[in-house]
């Protein structure tokens, strides 16, 4: 599994980044987190609001911070 955080690095795409990596930690997932901050790779998914989550290629969640809670059950779908 891939996951990406899309955000230019403000705050709370910085918390999104650390949760999502505390989320794959505490599921013991062996998925890949990368922090995607190129805006040109950013637009390429159609992405207007940040921060936003993409699981294997999928924008799953855009526009807010989310839980660990939230994070987790989008990444166990």
């Amino acid at each position: 599994m891939e996951i990406k955080v899309l955000g230019t690095g403000c705050a709370g795409c910085r918390a999104l980044h650390e949760t999502v990596k505390q989320a794959v930690a505490e599921l013991g997932s062996d998925a890949t987190v990368v922090k995607e901050e190129d805006i040109v790779k950013i637009m390429s998914y159609d992405v207007m609001t940040l921060p936003a989550l993409v699981v294997d290629g999928q924008v799953v969640a855009k526009g807010r911070k989310l839980t660990l809670a939230e994070v987790k059950e989008l990444l166990t779908k």
